[in-house]
C-alpha cells in the first residue's frame, strides 16, 4: 500500500476532531499542499533509508511526504493531542509500523534522541526557530545536513553572508556548525491559516569537521553575543567585558587575533570570531 499525503479538507477535519485552533503563539501554520511537502522532502534530499527528526510535526502533512520517500522519521511534538493522534493518522495513510517515532516533548529540552537521525527537515514557527536549530545542532553531532522552512526573515539572516544588512549573531553561531543556504520560497497560500508573512526554505551541511571543542564553542558565542550587543559599535567596545574588562585588553587581544579593534561585528565571519576567542586563551577570561 502507497503511502499518500494529508489533503486540506482532511487537515481541517483533524483539527477539528482534535479541537485545535491555529494559534500565532505556537506558530500552527499548517500545510495543506501536497506539491509543497513533497518539494521540501525533495529539496532536502531525502532518500529512501534517511532517518529523518522533524520538529513540530502538527498534524503530520510533512511527516507523511518525508515518509512517502522511504526514510523513518522522528517526530518531536510539544502538543500532547498531536503527539497521541499522529501515529494513528500515519497509518491510516499506508505507513509501516515502525517508521514513525514520536517523542511528545519541547524541543529545546530534547538531547537524546532514538534512531540517530542524520537529516533534519521542519516547518519551524517564527518564535522559536533560531533556538531549535542551534539547540539542535550542538547536542546531535549526527545531524549532518537538513532543510527547514521558516519565516523570509529568519531564512535570510540564517543564510546572510557578512557586511550584508541582515547578518547577525544568529548568521555567526548557524556557521559555526557548517554552510547555509536559501533554497526556495513558499507561498503564504500553502498554509492554513494563511499567513501575513513570506516564507522561505532555509538549507544547512554541517562542516565535515568541527571548528573547536564546546569550550571554544561557548568562548565564541560570548564573543559574538557581545560584539552584536549593539549594532554598529566598535569590538574594543562592544567586546571589552568580555575581553579583560576594558577597550585597551579587548584591542590586545583583537589585535592578537588579527583583527582591527576599530571592526564591527556585522563585519566579521565566523572564523574571525574563532580566531578572537582562541586568542582570549583563557575560556574563564571570558
Amino acid at each position: 500500500m502507497p503511502v499518500t499525503l494529508l489533503g486540506a479538507a482532511e487537515i481541517r477535519a483533524l483539527a477539528a476532531e482534535l479541537d485545535v485552533t491555529p494559534t500565532k503563539k505556537l506558530g500552527q501554520n499548517f500545510v495543506v499542499d501536497a506539491n509543497t511537502v513533497r518539494k521540501i522532502v525533495n529539496v532536502a534530499e531525502v532518500v529512501p533509508g534517511d532517518r529523518v527528526v522533524e520538529v513540530g510535526p502538527g498534524l503530520g502533512s510533512l511527516t507523511l511526504a518525508i515518509l512517502e520517500a522511504g526514510a523513518s522519521v522522528t517526530a518531536v511534538e510539544i502538543d500532547h493531542r498531536l503527539a497521541e493522534r499522529l501515529p494513528a493518522t500515519v497509518a491510516a495513510h499506508g505507513v509501516a509500523d515502525g517508521a514513525l517515532t514520536v517523542v511528545d516533548a519541547d524541543a529545546l529540552r530534547v538531547t537524546e534522541l532514538p534512531g540517530d537521525p542524520a537529516v533534519l527537515v521542519a516547518n519551524l514557527p517564527y518564535n522559536v526557530s533560531v533556538p531549535v536549530l542551534l539547540h539542535f545542532l550542538e547536542h546531535f553531532p549526527g545531524l549532518d545536513r537538513g532543510v527547514v522552512m521558516v519565516q523570509a526573515e529568519v531564512g535570510e539572516r540564517l543564510a546572510a553572508p557578512p557586511g550584508s544588512k541582515v547578518y547577525g549573531a544568529p548568521s555567526v553561531k548557524a556557521a559555526w556548525y557548517g554552510p547555509w543556504r536559501l533554497a526556495g520560497t513558499v507561498s503564504r497560500q500553502v498554509f492554513w491559516p494563511v499567513p501575513n508573512v513570506d516564507s522561505v526554505l532555509v538549507g544547512f551541511r554541517r562542516d565535515a569537521e568541527p571548528r573547536g571543542d564546546e569550550a571554544l564553542r561557548r568562548r565564541t558565542f560570548g564573543i559574538v553575543d557581545a560584539a552584536f550587543q549593539q549594532r554598529r559599535k566598535m569590538l574594543r567596545q562592544a567586546t571589552s567585558a568580555v575581553l579583560g574588562g576594558s577597550a585597551a585588553a579587548a584591542s590586545a587581544v583583537l589585535e592578537k587575533a588579527g583583527v582591527a579593534p576599530t571592526a564591527r561585528g556585522e563585519d566579521l565571519s565566523i572564523d574571525d570570531f574563532v580566531r578572537i576567542a582562541q586568542a582570549a586563551g583563557d575560556p574563564d577570561a571570558v
